[in-house]
C-alpha cells in the first residue's frame, strides 16, 4: 500500500493512500484551492456522509450533498460546482467501473495511454488534470503499466517537481510550490 504526504493531515492522506476513490476525488477537487484543501476533501466528505462510496455519493440529493460540501470547514470553496462535479464522477464510476476508482488502472492490465484515456472520459478531467493524476499513480501508487511515464507527459518526469504526483514531504510540497510560481509568472510574462 502506498504512503501518501500531500495535505499535512495523518488521517486524511491515509485514506488517500487506502482509497482509490479518495485519491480521484481529491484530484477533482484540485483546483482554485491550495492541494491540502483538495486532497483532504474526501475525507471531510466521508466523515459528514459516514462512507465514501461512488454509489451512495452519486444518488445523494444533490442538494444535501451541496450541504456536505458547505459545511465548516468548506470541502472546496466552490462548493455547489464542486459537489455537482463529483457526483458527476462517481455517477460515471458506477456506470462504467463498478464503482471501483481503482479499476480505470488495473482493469484488462493497461498501458499508459490506455489509462490516461480512460482518465480523460471522466468528468472533470481534462488532459492535464489526467496526465498530473496519471504521474501521481505511477511515482507514487504503485501503478507500472508501460509507458505511463510517456503517457503522463513532463508530469512523469524523475526528479520534477511540476504538480501534486512529486509531493512527498514538506520540502518537495515547497519545491512544486515554487516550480507553479514560476510557471505563472512566465506565463504572465514577469
Amino acid at each position: 500500500m502506498p504512503e501518501l504526504h500531500i495535505t499535512g493531515d495523518a488521517d486524511a492522506d491515509t485514506l488517500l493512500s487506502e482509497e482509490p476513490l479518495a485519491l480521484l476525488i481529491g484530484m477533482l477537487l484540485d483546483q482554485q484551492v491550495p492541494m491540502e484543501t483538495a486532497f483532504a476533501g474526501p475525507a471531510k466528505i466521508r466523515e459528514r456522509l459516514g462512507t465514501l462510496d461512488a454509489a451512495t455519493i452519486a444518488n445523494a440529493d444533490p442538494e444535501k450533498f451541496v450541504e456536505v460540501f458547505k459545511q465548516t470547514p468548506a470541502v472546496h470553496r466552490f462548493p455547489g460546482s464542486m459537489a455537482e462535479r463529483t457526483q458527476a464522477l462517481c455517477a460515471a464510476l458506477v456506470a462504467d467501473w463498478r464503482g471501483d476508482a481503482e479499476r480505470i488502472w488495473t482493469d484488462g492490465d493497461p498501458d499508459g495511454a490506455t489509462v490516461l484515456a480512460r482518465l480523460k472520459a471522466l468528468p472533470g478531467f481534462g488532459e492535464q488534470k489526467a496526465k498530473i493524476f496519471l504521474a501521481l499513480l505511477g511515482k507514487q501508487y504503485g501503478l507500472t503499466a508501460p509507458g505511463w511515464q510517456a503517457a503522463a507527459g513532463l508530469y512523469g518526469e524523475t526528479g520534477s517537481y511540476r504538480s501534486v504526483a512529486d509531493i512527498v514531504d514538506a520540502s518537495s510540497l515547497t519545491k512544486v510550490r515554487e516550480f507553479k510560481k514560476a510557471a505563472k509568472a512566465a506565463a504572465k510574462g514577469t
